[in-house]
């Protein structure tokens, strides 16, 4: 009953969510977080956008260190897209067991490799609709793959992203694909994938999932969760 009761407690505090006030507060903490954390980049290790296609596609459920510790040998073993279409499944799983769920990646992986091979002539793709086309690859690893190998704006998803903007007020959507809409309403395009970066920072190392750090939170007047853990 306790948690039943939280959670209608939550639900019944639970602001909407005013888009131009949260446009505001997005030009309220971008500098502060800029600041902040003026190393915010991308963890994953890579050298082409085929690597962090990849890595990528293994960091689902798995830590972006435990990802890097695999594809520092990985990538010396299969170095272009031909090599994982023509290793067989069974080669690969092993490879790359460590990072979880390997039997799916490894399907993945090898089908999004047959696609690039056979569909964009061994090149992976620099447009959203096309990377969608690829087996394994949503648009969470599409915006990943575009900004960071590309340098073309998007706004990833991933769980620091979703509950740092449920917390922040910036979205009433903890679905990936509609937060991404609305975050980009308010967030300007030339920052996206920054902006990405410094959330998922923060949410790294201040605003945890369970406890998140309030009294050294830089943003937190900001904030329409801070101090409240109803609202986490």
């Amino acid at each position: 009953m306790a948690k039943k009761a939280k959670t209608k407690a939550r639900h019944e505090r639970g602001q909407r969510v005013d888009k131009a006030e949260a446009a505001e507060r997005v030009k309220k903490i971008w500098p502060i977080l800029k600041k902040t954390f003026p190393e915010a980049t991308i963890a994953l290790k890579f050298s082409d956008p085929l690597e962090l296609l990849i890595a990528t596609i293994l960091s689902a459920q798995c830590t972006d260190v435990r990802v890097n510790i695999v594809t520092k040998d990985l990538f010396k073993k299969y170095k272009s897209a031909d090599d994982w279409v023509k290793a067989d499944i069974k080669q690969i799983e092993p490879d790359i067991k460590s990072t979880g769920f390997y039997h799916n990646k490894a399907v993945n992986i090898k089908g999004a490799c047959t696609a690039i091979i056979e569909k964009f002539g061994g090149e992976v793709p620099s447009t959203m609709e096309k990377l969608l086309e690829l087996p394994g690859v949503g648009r969470k690893t599409a915006n990943v793959v575009l900004g960071n190998a590309f340098g073309i704006p998007g706004i990833v998803c991933d769980t620091h992203v979703i509950r740092l903007s449920r917390r922040l007020g910036l979205s009433e959507n903890t679905d990936p694909v509609k937060l991404e809409f609305d975050l980009a309403e308010i967030v300007p395009k030339r920052n996206w994938i920054l902006f990405s970066h410094l959330l998922i920072f923060h949410g790294r190392y201040i605003c945890k999932a369970r406890k998140p750090d309030c009294e050294n939170c830089p943003i937190s007047k900001y904030c329409p969760a801070a101090f409240d853990p109803v609202l986490w």
